[in-house]
């Protein structure tokens, strides 16, 4: 089975590109909701980051208190990889293990970091979601009322555009409408049809 990794930056669009494909009946295996079951009170990965951070990372419901765990991680490159420690290697065992009962001809896999990670072994062929900063802002603003200095430092915080532009395999140029993102969408997964034949 032909593995796509679909990847961009924050407002780039991932979201609104996977869904597109569900359309399509292709499968989607989105790496946050998986990071997100992982760290479910009761979980293995939950009692490791209590163990690294303390008990202040959980908040009064017994849950994984996520907006003190980014302000702990966000300019703390060891304690970013040591939480990238507990969390990667579960993330992609439970992607792959997902993987394994698929029939489709490809499967795409949403994940946000991969060029951040250097897990690029773990698909076949990576799929950009790109736009310009300013409709990234733009975006995020709309989405999460965040301020703009915010949405400038996890921009910044996540690989240079540049730099996963010479990591993708195809782009998907995302600041039109809708009905221009569909067409392209139709053309990949066109593409990938033909790619998957070539696959074990």
């Amino acid at each position: 089975m032909l593995i796509i990794g679909l990847t961009g930056g924050i407002g780039s669009g991932k979201s609104t590109v996977a869904d597109l494909f569900r359309q399509r009946n292709i499968p989607v295996i989105d790496t946050d909701e998986i990071a997100r079951e992982l760290v479910k009170p009761g979980q293995p990965a939950l009692k490791e980051i209590v163990k690294l951070f303390g008990s202040e990372i959980i908040n009064n419901q017994g849950e994984l208190n996520r907006q003190l765990l980014a302000q702990l991680t966000f300019n703390n490159n060891q304690a970013r990889k040591n939480l990238e420690a507990i969390l990667h290697p579960r993330i992609f065992k439970c992607m792959n293990d997902q993987i394994q009962h698929l029939t489709s001809p490809y499967v795409i896999t949403v994940i946000p970091l991969l060029i951040e990670t250097g897990e690029l072994n773990q698909v076949n062929h990576i799929l950009l979601v790109d736009c310009p900063e300013e409709i990234q802002i733009q975006r995020v603003r709309q989405r999460d009322q965040r301020d703009e200095q915010q949405i400038k430092e996890i921009i910044n915080a996540q690989a240079t555009r540049k730099e996963r532009l010479l990591a993708a395999n195809d782009i998907i140029e995302n600041q039109g409408d809708i009905a221009s993102l569909d067409a392209k969408i139709e053309k990949f997964h066109q593409k990938f049809l033909n790619m998957s034949q070539d696959q074990p």
